[in-house]
């Protein structure tokens, strides 16, 4: 697998509950909501968004609907169950449909089924501490876009082909973009753009340019 992917927050922590959805947001953050073991597979379990949830968000337009409410709250549920200290394989899973597909567009990789359930430990396998920072949410429809920086720790291992790449404790802040389409409250399709660039160079990979460019 290609998939990549995180640095913490300080800031204090302040948290909502609502049913089985929690959100948890610091305030330069957006929120991370978790979830109850009761609504793990089923996106109609996932409740509404309180005003006070929504005032913690990064959200560009605070006018939603119910519909649009409670897509957001299970596009917020995915990403706290991505979260390197409470990964819940089952519960992504089953928030997409029977065909829903999870693009990593800059890779050029899709996961569909049981294959979706090998990104959230990849990931945690290279970053333990794997966070999403949500910075910007556009919500419109079925349709949630989100700017964000995949944070972490590289304290894993990598496979690239020259090796295993060893985790050396640097910080890595990965520029991302998210894109989600729901249908009914389930994922149909997630596409992300991961900055794979900046994840790299932060990881401590530099490009030998100069052997490409000798090998011409």
């Amino acid at each position: 697998m290609k998939l990549l992917s995180r640095k913490s927050i300080t800031a204090a922590t302040t948290v909502a509950v609502l049913g089985g959805l929690a959100i948890a947001a610091a305030p330069s953050q957006a929120a991370s909501p978790a979830h109850s073991s009761t609504a793990a597979h089923s996106s109609t379990a996932v409740p509404d968004l309180t005003p006070e949830q929504l005032a913690k968000l990064p959200l560009t337009n605070r006018h939603l609907t119910r519909h649009e409410r409670r897509n957001l709250a299970v596009v917020l549920r995915d990403y706290y169950v991505a979260e390197g200290s409470h990964i819940d394989v089952p519960t992504f899973v089953g928030s997409f449909t029977k065909d829903g597909v999870f693009n990593d567009m800059v890779a050029g990789q899709a996961y569909r089924g049981e294959a979706l359930g090998a990104v959230l430990p990849y990931m945690k396998g290279l970053f333990s501490d794997v966070h999403r920072d949500l910075k910007r949410i556009t919500v419109n429809g079925d349709t949630i876009s989100i700017e964000l920086s995949i944070d972490g720790t590289f304290d894993g291992r990598l496979q690239t082909p020259a090796g295993v790449l060893k985790g050396n404790g640097h910080k890595v802040a990965a520029p991302t973009a998210d894109f989600w389409y729901l249908k009914n409250g389930k994922v149909t399709m997630f596409n992300c753009f991961v900055g794979y660039s900046k994840m790299y160079s932060d990881m401590g990979v530099d490009f030998d340019w100069a052997s490409a460019v000798n090998k011409h």
